[in-house]
């Protein structure tokens, strides 16, 4: 028997006929060329962060585990050249020298770049996109084995689809990202009534430069969270180390780890602990580096869900699973996360045409999360909701369609560069067809 593959949450797992790591682009094409002539089909994998099974595959699994690190530098644009598969976490103190950082990350630092950009993983920050929106070129190898660079000058429908693409065009073996001059934000953290933010919240939200909140079910409390940017000559005031041990490792994980067993054990103390975590919260302000507060440690397993809606449907939504979960009679420890981003032009992306607030709810690993889940999706849809592309959802191409203004753009562009169908799967045939 082959060996298995899983990915971080446990709930997509497959048995790959080979597992490929080519140490360059030779040898890579020499594994897209072999599959193709074997009749199996290829899954590129990063990390294994998606929730979904979007790289579950029975033929060949490829990594590019040796894809890594800074290729080229140009200190004029900022533009930086990556090894698709390197990981989000150690940009940072790869872009240290040349004293640049990332425009925005995500919550978690674990996926690879090409993953990443892929599934269209995003932070937060109306005036900030995805992390696919700072890419402005990319190193793609197709289904015949060669390899193409692509930007807005060069194979431009390429390039709009490659930078996330599900990994439904190619390989991405390089990765070019308009960085920026290194930063420092100013976090300011604190508890605040739901409802008060929500009357106000796509004010609230275009009013600083990062904002993010939590909400726990059974509570009127959100934990708030603002960051503001700051130039990196200002001065550092950050957490202590015994502030970041307790914060990170005690209550994050380790506290938080201790509640959701518990929930999963006794359900009807949940809305009791949810109340004494929202008493707990505090207030709180410091000053680090923008890795330092954007990324956060999660190692607690958990499955998400999360879609992307218009910002001014958001406070209609958020009350809406509220009373979902009350009517229901569901006792969930995992708290509600939004989170902004600015409107983008890629065709796959969440944020296409569209200032977008982001809801995310999650379960305990070993909780079931089905019903759950489908019911919060059909609030989001009704507010035109756009599933993440790495993250648990029903949808299939027949509704997707009518969700994205250029997919019928993007099916007729994957047919071209993947006529055979080399890099399809079972869930990319659901999403996307064909």
């Amino acid at each position: 028997m082959s060996e298995r593959w899983r990915n971080w949450a446990r709930c997509a797992s497959a048995y790959p006929q080979h597992i490929a790591t080519p140490k360059d682009e030779s040898a890579l094409s020499d594994v897209i060329t072999a599959a193709a002539c074997a009749g199996r089909s290829i899954r590129p994998v990063g990390s294994g962060h998606s929730f979904t099974p979007i790289a579950a595959t029975d033929g060949v699994l490829l990594r590019t585990d040796h894809f890594t690190g800074i290729r080229h530098v140009d200190h004029a644009t900022g533009e930086v050249t990556l090894g698709a598969g390197t990981r989000l976490g150690d940009i940072p103190k790869l872009l240290a020298p040349h004293h640049l950082a990332m425009e925005n990350l995500g919550d978690i630092d674990r996926q690879t770049l090409a993953g990443a950009i892929s599934t269209g993983t995003h932070g937060t920050g109306l005036g900030f996109t995805g992390l696919a929106g700072q890419v402005t070129g990319v190193r793609i190898m197709l289904a015949d084995g060669s390899a193409v660079d692509a930007d807005a000058s060069h194979h431009p429908e390429l390039f709009a689809a490659g930078r996330l693409g599900l990994g439904a065009f190619g390989v991405l073996t390089e990765v070019r990202v308009k960085c920026v001059p290194e930063f420092l934000l100013l976090a300011q953290e604190h508890p605040e009534p739901i409802d008060e933010l929500l009357d106000d919240f796509p004010a609230r939200a275009a009013a600083v430069d990062h904002l993010e909140f939590y909400l726990f079910p059974h509570t009127e409390i959100a934990a708030v969270k603002e960051n503001t940017r700051l130039p990196h000559t200002a001065a550092r005031h950050p957490r202590s180390k015994a502030r970041a041990f307790v914060d990170d490792e005690v209550t994050q994980n380790g506290l938080f780890g201790a509640v959701c067993s518990i929930g999963l054990a006794l359900p009807s103390a949940v809305p009791a602990m949810n109340h004494l975590a929202a008493q707990m919260m505090s207030r709180s302000s410091y000053t680090d580096t923008s890795t330092a507060i954007l990324t956060t440690s999660r190692r607690v397993r958990f499955r998400e869900m999360e879609y992307g809606i218009d910002v001014e449907a958001l406070p209609d939504a958020v009350r809406q699973v509220r009373d979902l979960i009350e009517n229901r009679g569901w006792r969930i420890t995992f708290p509600l996360e939004v989170r902004v981003a600015a409107a983008d032009d890629i065709p796959l992306s969440t944020a296409y045409g569209r200032a977008t607030a982001y809801v995310a709810v999650h379960r305990y690993v070993h909780e079931p999360f089905g019903r759950y889940f489908l019911a919060v999706q059909d609030i989001m849809l009704s507010h035109g909701g756009r599933p993440h592309w790495g993250k648990l959802h029903s949808l299939d191409a027949a509704v997707l369609r009518g969700r994205y203004p250029r997919f019928a753009d993007i099916t007729e562009l994957r047919r071209e560069v993947d006529p055979k169908g080399l890099w399809r799967n079972e869930y990319l045939g659901r999403v996307l067809g064909y």
